[in-house]
């Protein structure tokens, strides 16, 4: 074997094995049937996509309370949505691998993780007792195009944005007393388990960067930023704002407009977009559209 892909099947087998040691199985690790804390959070009020403007601050303490609710919510749909898209991707990518090899074995392994965290969130928003939420209607219809065709170090780079964008949120919430015990949970568990995801998926980007042509590099650079400004730029639905009688529009162009809202979207790209500069897929005329994104 290469150097590389002894260096792949040394990783992946490591992450085989903390995935023996270190895995959760929500029906038995998340107490479903205990009630919800009245008044608690579901998520830190500052990185609400309203906080800090004049719609938050008209919001009783009480609305404030619901609107989490609703937010977490959309947040962890679309996450859903996205690991739904990663599945797809995974599958399509272990069909040309050695199924004897760990780098195989692991890709499968992951693509089991994922799905118990679909069922997850999709159990937290039944419990959460709201309506569906998701991506809008032309993002979810394009990534039926984008599941299909993504490859190389894009595919995973996108990856790592979702992932590690919603893991920083979720990091400042798995521990923090003031938020409801289960979303403080399931925060744990995907933590976790999300940690070993990134691993893999960071080593998969190193790997097939330096071998890419300075017109396949610029393709990249593209494709990673209009994914990673589409996901994070979905992760909040507007029809939430409906929960505390905020008409969906207004709440949306207020978010949009929110320079809290910029600084929480900075924040959570704050460990991924180093590592994305350093590797080289972010830059030249792409550059922009992590700016507009409020990414960088």
């Amino acid at each position: 074997m290469s150097g590389q892909i002894r260096d792949a099947e040394s990783t992946a087998a490591r992450l085989l094995g903390s995935s023996v040691r270190n895995s959760y199985d929500p029906d038995l690790d998340v107490d479903w049937a205990a009630p919800l804390v009245d008044g608690a959070y579901f998520m830190p009020p500052r990185r609400m996509s309203l906080y800090g403007t004049s719609l938050w601050d008209g919001l009783s303490e009480e609305q404030r309370v619901e609107l989490s609710r609703h937010e977490i919510a959309s947040i962890m749909s679309v996450g859903l949505w996205f690991e739904i898209i990663l599945i797809q991707m995974l599958a399509r990518y272990v069909y040309d691998l050695d199924p004897r090899q760990a780098h195989a074995q692991y890709s499968l392994t992951e693509i089991g993780d994922e799905t118990r965290h679909s069922i997850m969130f999709a159990r937290t928003a039944e419990r959460l007792g709201v309506p569906r939420y998701g991506a809008p209607k032309l993002v979810h219809d394009l990534a039926r195009i984008y599941k299909a065709t993504a490859n190389g170090p894009s595919m995973f780079a996108s990856v790592l944005v979702a992932e590690e964008t919603t893991d920083r949120l979720q990091r400042s919430m798995m521990d923090d007393p003031d938020i409801q015990p289960l979303i403080r949970a399931v925060n744990r568990i995907h933590v976790v388990e999300e940690a070993r995801h990134v691993r893999y998926a960071r080593e998969e980007v190193s790997r097939a960067v330096p071998k890419l042509s300075r017109r396949a590099l610029a393709w990249h650079r593209f494709s990673t930023a209009v994914v990673s400004f589409a996901v994070v730029d979905s992760l909040v639905d507007p029809k939430i704002y409906a929960s505390v009688g905020i008409p969906p529009a207004e709440g949306r162009a207020a978010a949009l407009a929110n320079p809290h809202f910029h600084e929480t979207r900075r924040w959570m790209a704050e460990k991924i977009v180093p590592f994305l500069r350093e590797e080289g897929l972010i830059g030249g005329r792409s550059a922009k559209i992590w700016k507009r994104a409020h990414l960088v």
